[in-house]
Order: structure tokens, then sequence, then C-alpha cells
């Protein structure tokens, strides 16, 4: 990210018990910065699901160099 993501004010109910998982799983110590890091990671994880079931059936064996 180049510049400050734009924040905006929302209201939500959240299950305190998920919401203390989350919190766990990704180590962090606010339940803002859990709210805003799942919703992004989810935003991530549909486009990349996105790609991968556009891209099925498409690519070459060995068309992926390895890094």
């Amino acid at each position: 990210m180049s510049r400050q993501a734009r924040l905006k004010r929302k209201s939500f109910f959240v299950d305190e018990k998920v919401l203390r998982r989350a919190k766990r799983a990704l180590k962090l110590s606010s339940d803002s910065e859990t709210i805003r890091l799942s919703v992004a990671r989810v935003a991530e994880m549909e486009a990349f699901w996105r790609f991968m079931y556009r891209t099925r059936k498409r690519l070459d064996a060995g068309s992926i160099e390895r890094p």
C-alpha cells in the first residue's frame, strides 16, 4: 500500500467468541485491527479464488516458474 487507506466508521454486531478467536489467530491487540485485517484477507482470497476459477485448465504444465 502506497497511501494510507481511507477508513469509514461502521456499526456492526459481532460474535465476541469469533472475534477473540480471530484476534488470537492473527496475533493482533485490538478489535478494530482484527476486523480490518480479516475483511482485507477475505477480499484478497475471494479475488484469488475467482482468478483460480477463471484460469483452471488453461495453464500448461511447467508454465509457472518457481522463485
